[in-house]
């Protein structure tokens, strides 16, 4: 799978090139409970048909009557970007289906410059972070090389968001809990590579979009050059294999770091990593072991639940890493 933000601006550029008139649209502020993120994303045609979502779909709903052909009411037009809010009062809020409290504000942009669109999908598409500036007043985008992920940045005169490559998770071993872990993520727009040098172990695997490597795993930490949006979990049950991929990633920028076995497991990797493999103290600290939310699961449907909900969870700020 792909980043939903390469989708929603590949839709643009080709439906742009196509002749359609555009309209994107992104989340900038959000005030108390919000049904999407800043920096979400939609794009919406003339004719009612939109990629993305800025809400449940209620608000999808209302801008496709306001500014499209789609009901019979106007056409989106060619002009200056324009910023507007969604559940100031209560009755907006029960009206958009937005929480309690919940009000979120968009910044709409008419006709994206053809030029600036395609040269962003290209930059995405061959997994570079760029950062896309917005004026407010005029519409103009540029584009500039980023060399990290940054909060989206709005302040009424200008749009500055960070766009780029997809989170990224390395699964060490390709058993059966690899395969329900693997198929989470990618539902969770994660991409998703397995390693294991057990080559007889790859030849059941049944989960379509996933990259695979036999090379040993610590070359696989390495080849993955792990940035804050990766992560690294073992799941081979062997320490020769997932001892290996965890030294290498606990010095590591990734987000998350996590290993599957018991309690008394993780107890007596931690000790033979600082007695025996130079770690510390502090740098074991990074290490997730026993690996996932506690949530008493036993089968390896209900782990692989409880294995992507923690890293979700640490990925969103809600627990740390």
């Amino acid at each position: 799978m792909e980043s939903v933000d390469v989708r929603v601006l590949r839709a643009a550029r080709d439906w742009q090139e196509a002749g359609h008139r555009l309209m994107l649209a992104t989340v900038v502020k959000t005030w108390g409970s919000s049904p999407r993120p800043v920096g979400s994303m939609m794009v919406l045609r003339e004719d009612g048909r939109c990629i993305g979502s800025v809400s449940g779909g209620c608000i999808e709903d209302d801008l496709i009557h306001r500014y499209t052909r789609a009901y019979g009411d106007g056409s989106i037009p060619q002009s200056a970007p324009e910023l507007v809010r969604y559940g100031v009062t209560a009755d907006e809020a029960h009206r958009f289906g937005l929480p309690c409290g919940g009000t979120l504000e968009l910044l709409l942009e008419f006709a994206p410059v053809g030029g600036i669109l395609n040269e962003l999908v290209r930059r995405l598409e061959t997994g570079q972070l760029v950062q896309r500036t917005v004026d407010c007043a005029s519409g103009a985008v540029t584009l500039s090389d980023a060399s990290a992920p940054e909060a989206l940045h709005f302040d009424g005169v200008t749009l500055s968001s960070t766009l780029g490559p997809q989170y990224r998770l390395l699964l060490i071993g390709a058993g059966s809990l690899a395969e329900y872990v693997a198929t989470m993520a990618l539902f969770n727009d994660f991409a998703v590579t397995v390693c294991d040098p057990r080559i007889e172990h790859l030849g059941t695997w049944s989960v379509d979009g996933v990259a695979f490597t036999t090379e040993m795993p610590d070359d696989a930490v390495r080849a993955l050059n792990p940035d804050s949006r990766s992560c690294i979990v073992a799941l081979s049950h062997d320490p020769k294999l997932d001892d290996m991929a965890l030294l290498e990633a606990l010095h590591s920028p990734a987000f998350y770091v996590g290993a599957i076995g018991s309690r008394r497991n993780a107890a007596s990797r931690r000790q033979r990593f600082i007695e025996h493999l130079d770690e510390t103290e502090t740098s074991v600290q990074r290490l997730h072991s026993p690996v996932g939310l506690h949530i008493g699961s036993k089968t390896p449907a209900e782990i692989a639940v409880s294995v992507m909900a923690h890293i979700l969870a640490v990925k969103n700020g809600v627990m740390t890493g």
